[in-house]
């Protein structure tokens, strides 16, 4: 999408900047040596509901057959492989998909022992039925890359040409002061800082760090089907896991409903985006994206968010916690769960070539320690282990087009031919969506 043409040379001393960005996001993982506080076992579950163009589970069709683990796979976040050491675990299955983007509904579950730091493994018994591919399910510790041979140096990329356009909040017109345009062509390092520069999250879950058990991994993946579902009680036991690591998962922290919004519309005009309410959202935000080439033939990027100030939101389309979400409602970054349509402006994306809205509906974080700390700040605490339980769900659609619903079975027939038009195959929805 950005052509480059003349180079800039730069470098940054990689080992420097990562330590630094690991120590702003203040990462909860535990390290080896971690004071008396820190529990003996810490567990993280993410749970995620994907939904693609009104697709909450991927169809059995031959014609998909190998695409969703070749395209969507090519679209997932992977940083949930990587440790802070640098290195990508292997043999870790389709674990980190929650991280990232598809179809359907996801799980990464990661342990860490304080006893065992260079790994452990563990069985997790969990509720009768909860349909996630596997019961018990097996944690592992994967093995680790090494170490890459070269430089510590990082160049930055050359200077690209282009414009970026920046429109913010739900407005059937572009409200004054819109949008900020970042001219790619002038931009010094202060300039991109300064336009960029948004709200982020830390990295708080489940993550295949060097000594953490995870799951799914290369014995068991996660097949996980809408009928899917984590409440009931769960047990993890194994090596250097303290007896008693049992909690209960409710209906509030099970899997979120998918999220179905509805972003039909001119690109021309004002697009009013609306969806069905999740009941156990406790915030929503949007964000859009197209690609096109301006007057001069020169690319040009124009980015929306749904947030009342002017924040992109690219740092916030992941797991948020509770008191986060708190705060930034207040600031009127997301959206209330009550609200259900936004309006994106007139004529932003009337020039692109096409455009891609997401839409997240954040889930309630639960956080458990055993024993509880004491309400005496003074009294001695050593805490047996601790349970984060993040969620979310959300959709992607492309922008101004309707949602093309499928059958989620192979050899199930359309009742009403007649009523189906031309609607594009399965196949050849996926191909474009993912440019293959």
């Amino acid at each position: 999408m950005i052509h480059i043409h003349r180079p800039v040379h730069a470098t940054l001393r990689a080992g420097v900047l990562g330590a630094a960005l690991a120590a702003a996001c203040g990462l909860a993982h535990a390290a080896p040596g971690a004071s008396p506080a820190t529990p003996v076992a810490q567990y993280w579950m993410d749970i995620a509901t994907f939904n693609m163009m009104g697709m909450d589970e991927m169809p059995e069709m031959p014609e998909m057959a190998g695409m969703g683990g070749g395209m969507l796979s090519g679209m997932m976040n992977r940083n949930s492989r990587t440790g802070r050491d640098g290195r990508h675990a292997k043999g870790v299955g389709n674990f980190g998909e929650t991280r990232g983007g598809g179809i359907g509904r996801r799980v990464d579950i990661a342990l860490y022992t304080r006893d065992n730091s260079a790994g452990t493994s563990a069985l997790q018994q969990v509720p009768a039925g909860a349909d996630l591919g596997a019961a018990p399910l097996h944690l592992i510790t994967p093995p680790r890359e090494s170490v890459q041979a070269g430089g510590d140096t990082v160049e930055l990329p050359e200077r690209p040409r282009g414009r970026i356009l920046f429109y913010w909040g739900c407005s059937a017109d572009i409200k004054a002061g819109q949008p900020r345009i970042l001219d790619m062509s002038k931009l010094s390092a202060q300039d991109y800082a300064g336009f960029m520069q948004g709200r982020h999250v830390a990295d708080r879950g489940a993550r295949a760090e060097a000594g953490h058990a995870i799951w799914p991994n290369e014995r068991e993946n996660s097949h996980i089907t809408r009928r899917a579902s984590l409440v009931g009680e769960h047990t993890v036991s194994g090596d250097g896991v303290p007896a008693g690591l049992s909690f209960r998962i409710d209906e509030r922290h099970d899997f979120m409903p998918s999220l179905k919004v509805d972003s039909a519309g001119d690109l021309a005009a004002s697009i009013r985006v609306h969806w069905q309410p999740v009941d156990t959202a406790r915030a929503y935000l949007l964000t859009a994206m197209s690609g096109g080439m301006d007057g001069n033939n020169a690319p040009e990027m124009v980015i929306w968010s749904s947030s009342e100030p002017p924040e992109s939101g690219f740092g916030l389309l992941d797991y948020i916690s509770n008191a986060n979400i708190d705060k930034w409602l207040k600031e009127r970054v997301l959206l209330a769960p009550s609200q259900t349509e936004c309006a994106i402006p007139k004529g932003i994306f009337a020039n692109s070539q096409g455009a891609m809205l997401q839409a997240i509906a954040y889930g309630d974080e639960l956080n458990l320690v055993h024993p509880p700390r004491p309400a005496d700040p003074k009294a001695a605490w050593k805490p047996e282990w601790s349970v984060r339980v993040r969620n979310k769900s959300v959709a992607m659609n492309m922008l101004g087009q309707e949602n093309v619903e499928m059958p989620a079975q192979h050899g199930r027939r359309q009742r009403d031919d007649d009523s189906q038009g031309e609607r594009p195959s399965a196949k050849t929805l996926l191909k474009g969506l993912f440019g293959h």
